[in-house]
């Protein structure tokens, strides 16, 4: 969820590592300072999502992201004991993403979709798909 400090323009987006890799955020802050070219100040929440210690990954998938910046490499750690798998950490790279596009201040929900079966979907853990909602608004000042 993105929106500016006055409360101008609210966006939201989902995004595994696909989207983030083809700039799911960016193209949403675009697309936000487009319909509100005044706004400033900008924050953003990440919610719930598969946790780096359980978001395992192959080579094609750091590739996609050190294309774009070697710096994302510091996201992903070797998979201990499975040679060409990396863990991933997912929001570290959105936080990464939304900051670089211009983004004062990220908060994060630090909820794990995997660890929390109690509260979350999680085809990785489960292999079922779920649906998970999100209602997000403005409120007039």
């Amino acid at each position: 969820v993105i929106t500016d400090a006055e409360g101008k323009v609210l966006g939201a987006a989902h995004a595994g590592w696909r989207g983030l890799a083809g700039g799911v955020l960016e193209h949403t802050l675009d697309a936000m300072r487009a319909k509100a070219p005044q706004a400033t100040g900008w924050r953003a929440w990440v919610g719930p999502g598969i946790g780096p210690e359980h978001f395992e990954v192959g080579q094609d998938v750091l590739d996609a992201f050190t294309a774009d910046d070697p710096a994302t490499a510091r996201f992903f750690a070797p998979r201990p004991g499975v040679a060409g798998k990396w863990l991933a950490d997912l929001a570290g790279l959105a936080d990464f993403r939304l900051r670089r596009a211009g983004v004062q201040e990220v908060s994060f929900s630090g909820e794990c979709t995997v660890t929390r079966k109690d509260r979350y979907f999680s085809y990785r853990r489960d292999g079922v798909t779920g649906r998970m909602a999100l209602l997000a608004w403005l409120h007039p000042v």
